[in-house]
């Protein structure tokens, strides 16, 4: 458990090294993550970091168990009057160990590819540790699409990274970096550009 917190942490540190150098103008463009902005996603980061088992429960049912209506609530709570402010509430979670009612490599998938979301619209991408990344893959492959996995995606074809000693799935070959596996099976239709193989045609139909 030790070492999947150590890995979130300096994750999160990278991160706020990265947003330290943006201005106001970049912290409004869009992200990869749905409708939300680079400030929105920052303000998840903090609110998840911020919940408990407990308060993930009370939150739910405050939602009436609409788990995006329980994001948007944690985005409009942690979102500061300027990025600066919210910056400063990030830097403040760094090293929370706190956790929603989710296996632990979760936070790594939080870390990672929300990481991503950030980065890569704003044209960059981030280095992180191949075991993390395939962790994460790991587990969104064993967790079904109402948990927020890709289980049921998994099952239609075989992803294997080409710079990892990772192979899962059944199906049509999709073959690429793992932390473009990982950003595909989370939903995120750029990744497709660094995938090729006979099941990338099913993996994009299949994301929309």
């Amino acid at each position: 458990m030790s070492d999947v917190w150590q890995l979130v942490h300096a994750e999160r540190a990278a991160l706020i090294a990265d947003l330290e150098k943006l201005d106001d103008q970049q912290w409004d463009k869009p992200s990869l993550c749905g409708t939300w902005t680079v400030h929105d996603v920052v303000a998840h980061l903090i609110d998840t970091a911020k919940t408990t088992r407990l308060g993930f429960v009370v939150g739910l049912a405050r939602a009436r168990f609409d788990f995006d209506r329980q994001n948007a609530r944690g985005v409009d709570r942690e979102r500061g009057a300027s990025p600066q402010a919210t910056l400063q509430r990030f830097r403040d979670v760094v090293t929370r160990t706190s956790t929603p009612p989710a296996p632990l490599d979760s936070r790594l998938v939080e870390a990672i590819v929300h990481g991503e979301d950030i980065r890569r619209a704003l044209g960059s991408t981030g280095v992180y540790p191949i075991d993390a990344v395939v962790r994460s893959i790991r587990l969104q492959a064993n967790t079904s699409a109402s948990f927020g996995g890709a289980k049921e995606l998994v099952a239609r074809c075989r992803f294997t990274a080409t710079d990892a000693d990772l192979s899962l799935g059944e199906g049509p070959e999709v073959r690429g970096p793992a932390l473009s596996l990982l950003l595909a099976v989370c939903g995120r239709r750029t990744a497709l550009d660094d995938l090729d193989g006979p099941g990338v045609a099913a993996l994009a139909a299949a994301l929309g």
